[in-house]
């Protein structure tokens, strides 16, 4: 529905960004061009973006393809309204000026102007995030980026052990534990490996602290059933390799706890974090990914469908003629669906409800998994939409179903 609260702005405009340059339009209330410019992205094109800014008077709305950086930020401490375009809306809006597929910085910026002149009542502008909750999605994004760099290396590590000495890959439960690493670093070659008998082996584990339920003799064993060898030369190349990547993982998995140390000294001041950690399945890390991206501003999700969509766990239905469909919703903020996602897992193992609903979706209604795990988390996200609308934590009493099923 159109916003009826947003003023009557005097001017719209635009600006198409880049890495060097950004490329300013801005448009009258009756689409007439009053200023096309470029502006360098250092502090003076930043200051005389404001000066042409500022030279229309009072706030601005502005239209722009980023939700976040330097830019953004820029534009909403000098006091303007953004507004976020999907690059896909956009796309699709030049289409209603040009036919043909062209790509100009000028046209580009005119066009999410003129968007904005119609279509802005309909659109929301960014809303200004408090530092705390800066800090914490600045933490949480980042972290994301060094677990994918982190997962990377894991699997590099993998392979280069299973060209030329795979035992270690078979012998704890993943590559990227600690106690494999330290294995990698004793014992980088076949040869070296061959030494480690049972009494060798609990020696190493007793050194390393290992706290797994695998006795040494067993470990002893399964090291010797895969103590496979490469050639000579292979083995001086991947084991020199070996150990570089092992250092680098090591390096990852400190990084990584220092992040989550980080993510929940900050988090744990922000007032809204009991709102979310009160959640069965939701721990601190999960507290602060679904916190940065839903947010402070509650009118930023009117109903709870709007953050279902938001969320995509909302389907989409597509119907023409006498075709319909309902299909998966793959326009959506994907750390937020993920963050639900794994909410809607760990909750099956600490809330009876939710291994409730989970069976029967399951077994009652035949869904398979994800869809299954993914009305879970529908369910739950719209129960943690009436807490956060309403300032409250979740109370499991209050929770029909689940008091029921408690009781029971």
């Amino acid at each position: 529905m159109p916003d009826l609260n947003l003023p009557a702005w005097p001017v719209f405009a635009g600006i198409d960004w880049g890495g060097e340059n950004h490329q300013l339009c801005v448009v009258a209330p009756d689409g007439k061009r009053l200023l096309e410019t470029r502006v360098s992205h250092d502090v003076a094109g930043l200051h005389q973006l404001d000066l042409h800014l500022n030279g229309f008077g009072g706030q601005v709305p502005i239209a722009i393809e980023r939700s976040e950086g330097l830019l953004v930020e820029h534009l909403q401490a000098t006091g303007h309204a953004v507004f976020p375009v999907s690059p896909r809306i956009s796309a699709r809006a030049r289409e209603r000026y040009k036919v043909a597929a062209v790509k100009d910085d000028r046209f580009d910026a005119f066009v999410l102007a003129d968007t904005l002149r119609f279509d802005h009542a309909h659109w929301r502008p960014l809303s200004v995030p408090s530092p705390l909750l800066a800090e914490i999605k600045a933490l949480t994004r980042d972290r994301d980026r060094l677990l994918e760099t982190q997962q990377a290396t894991e699997s590099q590590l993998r392979m280069i052990l299973e060209a030329y000495h795979p035992a270690p890959v078979r012998l704890f439960s993943s590559v990227d534990r600690q106690i494999t690493l330290s294995f990698v670093t004793d014992y980088p070659t076949p040869a070296n490996a061959s030494r480690v008998k049972t009494t060798r082996m609990a020696g190493f584990l007793s050194r390393h602290h290992y706290t797994g339920r695998v006795p040494a003799k067993t470990l002893a064993d399964r090291m010797r059933q895969n103590l496979l060898s490469g050639s000579p030369g292979t083995v001086a190349g991947k084991s020199f390799s070996a150990l570089a990547f092992t250092q680098v993982l090591q390096l990852l998995n400190t990084q990584l706890a220092e992040y989550d140390d980080a993510i929940a000294a900050a988090t744990a001041e922000h007032p809204d974090a009991l709102l979310f950690a009160s959640f069965p399945g939701i721990g601190p890390v999960l507290t602060a990914v679904l916190l940065a991206e839903i947010g402070e501003d509650r009118a930023r999700f009117p109903q709870p469908e709007v953050l279902l969509a938001e969320a995509g766990l909302a389907p989409v239905t597509r119907s023409s003629g006498r075709s319909r469909s309902v299909r998966f919703r793959y326009a959506a903020n994907s750390r937020l669906r993920e963050a639900t996602m794994w909410w809607a897992f760990n909750s099956i193992k600490m809330s009876p409800w939710a291994a409730a609903a989970f069976r029967d979706a399951r077994d009652q209604k035949g869904q398979r998994y994800h869809r299954a795990l993914r009305g879970l988390a529908a369910r739950w996200t719209r129960i943690l939409w009436r807490c956060w609308t309403n300032h409250e934590t979740y109370d499991p009493a209050r929770h029909g179903s689940a008091a029921l099923i408690t009781a029971a």
